[in-house]
């Protein structure tokens, strides 16, 4: 799958993955994400995020957490 939304380049947020070349990283969006769960506010604050932006912005993301193994703190319960 391409991604053609995530671009990078050396010379804009020291080569940071970004949405569109636009100074809006994709770590950013995924904060974002986060901080925002109505995606109405979210398209209020940053009108130019559009839903395909995020969409790519989140498969970038999960790309990288593919296969690892996270090593949890002892004590730690799984709740299901």
């Amino acid at each position: 799958m391409k991604l053609e939304r995530i671009t990078s380049n050396p010379d804009r947020l020291n080569g940071q993955p970004c949405i569109r070349n636009l100074r809006l990283t994709v770590r950013r969006v995924i904060e974002l994400l986060a901080t925002y769960p109505d995606k109405q506010e979210l398209y209020q604050e940053f009108p130019e995020l559009e839903e395909e932006d995020i969409r790519q912005a989140l498969i970038f993301a999960a790309s990288y957490l593919d296969d690892r193994i996270i090593e949890l703190p002892q004590g730690y319960e799984n709740v299901a």
